[in-house]
């Protein structure tokens, strides 16, 4: 029996459902609230003591990290795997894996400048603020949530963000020139950890850190939503994309981003 703890919108439980769909693993889960701060509670920290998500528990074994959770449910399925055969091709996948890494607290680091701050500061007191960050369990990240909701768009970590995204669309477009995927030809692991980074990007209307410059990185994001697993993983959790909506947003989150981007 495999159960997930996950968070719906939350891009590595995304990335895991994925990799789950594509490899036809069957599982169970369970919804972290991230939101209300679940993920701080002794129950979730027995499980996971970083309190982030996800965690997959597979015969009473609790496995963490997630590339290390897709690498593992790879394993599961039946038919073909999303890790290559051929030597090179694995390592040139677990090179986006170690990407993910970085790519993850990038998309982090926009998410909160350009939406949740604002919501943040507007719904809490600077006490309650206070509090939530107090509780979460690992130092280094309740640091850069200090920073970011003090510092907004001059949080050095918006720098930082820009430069890993700059890099990231810029090897995409470079690996695309060789075929529909990633690694070329065939659809793999390294598409599989990618997209919800990207999805989670242009649902914040900020394509334009790829539409330009990177235009076969759209045409990845486009054939990857048409496979069934994205609907599976990330629609039916966070619903599916909506252009009006991603369209309002732009000028908006653009704008906020805009005095970063000058920087850099």
């Amino acid at each position: 029996m495999i159960t997930l703890y996950h968070g719906k919108t939350s891009v590595c439980s995304a990335k895991v459902r994925l990799g789950l769909a594509e490899r036809g693993v069957g599982w169970q889960g369970r919804i972290v609230n991230l939101a209300g701060g679940e993920q701080n509670e002794d129950w979730y920290l027995a499980l996971n003591p970083k309190a982030v998500v996800p965690a997959l528990v597979h015969d009473g074994v609790t496995l963490l990290e997630s590339n290390v959770i897709l690498e593992y449910v790879d394993g599961l399925g039946d038919g073909p795997p999303l890790m290559p055969a051929d030597l090179l091709d694995q390592a040139r996948a677990r090179l986006w894996l170690a990407d993910c890494l970085d790519i993850h607290a990038a998309v982090n680091t926009l998410t909160y400048v350009v939406s949740k701050r604002r919501q943040i500061l507007a719904k809490k007191t600077p006490d309650q603020i206070a509090a939530s960050i107090a509780r979460m369990a690992n130092p280094a990240n309740a640091s850069k949530r200090r920073d970011i909701l003090d510092q907004g768009i001059a949080s050095s970590h918006v720098d930082a963000a820009l430069f890993t995204l700059r890099l990231t669309f810029g090897r995409m477009e470079q690996a695309l020139t060789q075929g529909p995927w990633l690694l070329g030809q065939a659809y793999s692991l390294a598409d599989t950890a990618v997209l919800a980074f990207v999805d989670r990007l242009d649902r914040l209307g900020l394509d334009q850190l790829w539409s330009h410059d990177h235009p076969a990185v759209a045409d990845w994001l486009l054939k990857s939503r048409q496979r069934p697993s994205y609907n599976t993983a990330i629609e039916s959790f966070a619903g599916a994309p909506d252009p009006e909506r991603q369209n309002s947003l732009s000028a908006g989150h653009w704008g906020v981003l805009a005095p970063a981007i000058g920087r850099g």
